[in-house]
């Protein structure tokens, strides 16, 4: 991140300050003059959370929050409010800002810094002018009553896991191959302090991984299993938490091409699952969360060369099941379903998975929420759909019932690839199914993963959906 964020125990006067708080009274001693004071409160209504003075040495802004009687509402406000905010400054030039609370939740400020952060990321890598386009925004300061450190340096390295997500998913698959994310994610393991193993192409032969292979094979690029690994030694689970995220580097859909150039465009984003992944892990390490937690990302591109699996090959999976492939564009369950065997041999608590899996899934609810399925206890359900509501990252499950299992039955194999023309994210979920044996929840993130036109503070392009969502869970279950 190109802006810094710290605490602070005082204000300085000086400073272009925003101003949070509920009791007007509270800020009144910020105002120069009594026109200024009117002029805010005019301004500040029901519809409007934000509005700014020029004192000239300096830009004040003050922030209402919108009456909302839902905590987790008001936290979401909050962060739109923030990605608001941080269009003044950036119109303003500004290159520090104090953010100041006067409310009694230290999670107010928070929330708009989140908002304010996320709504600043922007991918230059690739821009020859990055530094006209780069914002003057380099230093946030916060302030407020209950507001500490620690949950500063916290909110900040979620933040910076968050837009790492983002930039994984914004690579380009001419430089993000699969040995190349597994490049980066080993890194990423050095700087956070989590462990990364990565198997190369021979050894994932050896383990007869057959879904990652069929997958690859038409790639000029071979492909990787990459385990990520964060065990403390204050670790308060004593059976691992699991992450498995879909990395599929770029995905033309193999000898199922997809059917139009633009359905193609946006396909270096089907590796969002992994992103997530390596974002949770980073964000859980850097904050020294007393959690064992492990990874698994299976990674490679799906390209039609001479040598791709066909539509009626049948493939033998890790697991020893065989599955007839009648869809080469149905190929992130195919290593998923790898991963989600391997995934056994840890004896995990919960296994969670992430993937830009279905087209079904964003047809059903958009860019608004997550579609997720599982055969976890309905209490880890409910406190995984309450981090969903926390992090404004929501989820909607759909059912898993057997019926919808008779739509993947096979003529000649255990198991095809390719669910009936209707209920996609369902049966797509319902082979997975067939790779598991612990509690799990499989999250279809399709509709959110990658934007095409700006939302707010989730932005435009990748949005680093699912890393938000998986730390504040890690975290909660952990007390």
């Amino acid at each position: 991140m190109s802006i810094t964020i710290s605490y602070i125990s005082s204000l300085s006067d000086k400073e272009s300050t925003a101003l949070l708080f509920t009791d007007g009274s509270a800020v009144s001693g910020f105002y120069k003059s009594e026109p200024e004071k009117e002029y805010v409160e005019k301004g500040l209504s029901a519809e409007t959370a934000l509005i700014s003075i020029n004192q000239y040495v300096k830009q004040l802004f003050f922030i209402k929050p919108k009456a909302e009687n839902i905590a987790y509402r008001r936290k979401e406000n909050l962060r739109k409010t923030g990605a608001d905010l941080f269009k003044q400054v950036s119109q303003l030039k500004l290159e520090s800002l104090q953010l100041a609370s006067f409310t009694d939740d230290p999670e107010d400020v928070l929330a708009l810094c989140e908002g304010l952060m996320l709504g600043s990321y922007d991918f230059l890598k690739y821009k020859t002018d990055k530094d006209k386009k780069e914002t003057k925004l380099k230093q946030i300061r916060l302030y407020g009553k209950g507001l500490t450190q620690e949950r500063v340096e916290e909110i900040r390295n979620l933040i910076e896991a968050t837009c790492i997500a983002r930039d994984l998913v914004n690579e380009p698959v001419i430089y993000l191959t699969a040995e190349q994310l597994s490049e980066d994610i080993s890194q990423l393991g050095e700087e956070a302090g989590f462990a990364v193993e990565v198997l190369n192409e021979s050894k994932i032969a050896s383990l007869k991984m057959g879904g990652l292979l069929a997958v690859n094979l038409g790639s000029p690029n071979p492909p990787t299993f990459n385990i990520l690994e964060y065990k403390p030694s204050d670790a308060k689970n004593s059976q691992p938490y699991i992450l498995v995220g879909k990395g599929v580097v770029y995905d033309t859909g193999g000898l199922s091409l997809k059917p139009t150039p633009n359905s193609m465009d946006l396909m270096k984003s089907d590796m969002a699952g992994a992103a997530a992944v390596v974002g949770a892990m980073y964000a859980l390490a850097k904050n020294q969360v007393p959690v064992h937690v492990v990874g698994l990302i299976p990674a490679t591109e799906n390209r039609p060369d001479g040598n791709a699996i066909t539509p009626g090959d049948v493939i033998t999976m890790y697991s020893g099941k065989t599955v007839e492939v009648l869809n080469t564009d149905a190929e992130g369950r195919l290593i998923l379903a790898d991963a989600l065997h391997f995934a056994a041999k840890y004896n995990p608590q919960l296994v969670i998975d992430l993937a830009t899996l279905t087209g079904s899934a964003a047809k059903a609810i958009g860019k608004e929420g997550i579609v997720y399925m599982g055969t976890a206890s309905d209490e880890i359900k409910k406190a995984f759909e309450a981090s969903g509501n926390e992090v404004y990252e929501r989820l909607v499950e759909f059912p898993l019932w057997e019926e919808y299992g008779s739509q993947i039955e096979s003529g000649i194999a255990d198991i095809k690839n390719l669910g009936g023309p209707d209920a996609g994210a369902i049966t797509a979920g319902k082979f997975l199914e067939h790779f598991i044996s612990y509690p799990w929840l499989h999250l279809d993130i399709a509709g959110g993963a990658f934007l095409t036109s700006p939302d707010s503070y989730r932005g435009k392009n990748g949005t680093g959906l699912g890393v938000r969502l998986l730390y504040h869970f890690l975290k909660s279950s952990v007390g």
